[in-house]
């Protein structure tokens, strides 16, 4: 079971790419997600609260500058290029209102996990996800409302209580029952990822049952743009950190947080409260910052194997030079000795 379950989250990308064909060659077989949408995102922040406990919240206390810092990045880089790319890309209303929700949400879960893989500080990125998903309720439908109300009415209120409804309560049921069960949540983790990669598998196999036609008319242009958006996350979100000086681990966790978004909240909102293709960003960020977290988690290790290396060089060319003078100054010594004698 672990296996099949590690087999599933391993291969999230391509079980996406089938279930979107299967949704847009049979696509009755999915709409039947849309009406459930609040429910499923609402197990993945389950899931989600299940992984935090009460020492997460002391690092926010205990590290305010760094996830002061990293917060802001996350909710002024992600909206403001968002906006930036709808301009530049002219996209139409529907497919514009999806990429900046993509842009307005908070941090997803995911980039805990590349920010291990990457050797980042983990503690700050975990911080940054939650610091973030708690303020969602507030600052994703306020940001969405001042940055894409000129082409579409935006509910704030309405909004507002959606993610609550989704997000912080079941948070905060995972939360508690991780502090007062914690035996039950050990048993539970190692298919915990495996329920939330099929929950978001559906969910976008359900956008695409509803807008398969738009998906297939746009969809390479809403490909560039997320993957624009996503890329210039990940260098604003390094190129931020690095300039205020902060240490390479702090840097790769900001930059990471920033770029890698929770994109299936965006799509649900856009499906609850817009049209269909508003979800299609989204969809496709789910599956691309994925991939493009595993690359730049890749490209971080062997960078540091490749520094390690370059240290163990420098040592070991130090170590010959010392040995080089040593074995001199011996010959000298040897030398002046038999001149002494002589």
């Amino acid at each position: 079971m672990k296996k099949f379950c590690n087999f599933v989250v391993q291969n999230m990308a391509v079980f996406v790419v089938l279930i979107a064909v299967v949704a847009v060659l049979e696509p009755w077989t999915l709409t039947w997600v849309a009406p459930r949408v609040a429910w499923m995102l609402g197990i993945v922040m389950f899931g989600m609260g299940m992984t935090l406990k009460v020492d997460d919240f002391k690092t926010i206390c205990q590290r305010p500058r760094d996830v002061g810092i990293g917060v802001l990045c996350q909710f002024i880089i992600m909206p403001g290029t968002a906006w930036l790319l709808v301009k530049v890309f002219r996209l139409p209303p529907e497919l514009a209102i999806g990429v900046i929700l993509v842009g307005t949400c908070p941090g997803g879960t995911a980039s805990n996990v590349i920010t291990y893989l990457a050797k980042g500080d983990v503690a700050l990125s975990v911080a940054m996800t939650t610091c973030t998903t708690l303020l969602a309720p507030v600052v994703t439908p306020v940001l969405t409302w001042l940055l894409a109300d000129t082409w579409i009415n935006v509910s704030i209120t309405a909004m507002m209580l959606s993610i609550a409804q989704m997000v912080l309560l079941p948070i905060i049921l995972g939360l508690t029952i991780n502090h007062y069960l914690p035996g039950l949540v050990h048993k539970l983790l190692p298919v915990l990822p495996f329920i939330s990669v099929v929950t978001i598998v559906l969910l976008v196999g359900g956008v695409v049952a509803m807008s398969g036609a738009k998906l297939l008319q746009m969809g390479l242009l809403v490909a560039v743009v997320v993957i624009c958006h996503n890329l210039l996350g990940l260098l604003l979100g390094y190129l931020a950190a690095r300039w205020l000086k902060l240490p390479e681990a702090k840097v790769r966790a900001i930059a990471i947080e920033v770029g890698m978004q929770n994109s299936g909240l965006a799509a649900s909102l856009a499906l609850m409260y817009f049209q269909p293709a508003a979800a299609i960003p989204g969809a496709i960020f789910s599956v691309w910052h994925n991939i493009s977290g595993s690359l730049l988690a890749n490209y971080c290790v062997r960078k540091d194997e490749a520094r390690q290396g370059k240290i163990k060089f420098i040592d070991k060319k130090q170590m010959d030079e010392e040995q080089a003078r040593a074995d001199a100054e011996k010959h000298a010594a040897i030398l002046r000795c038999s001149l002494y004698r002589h």
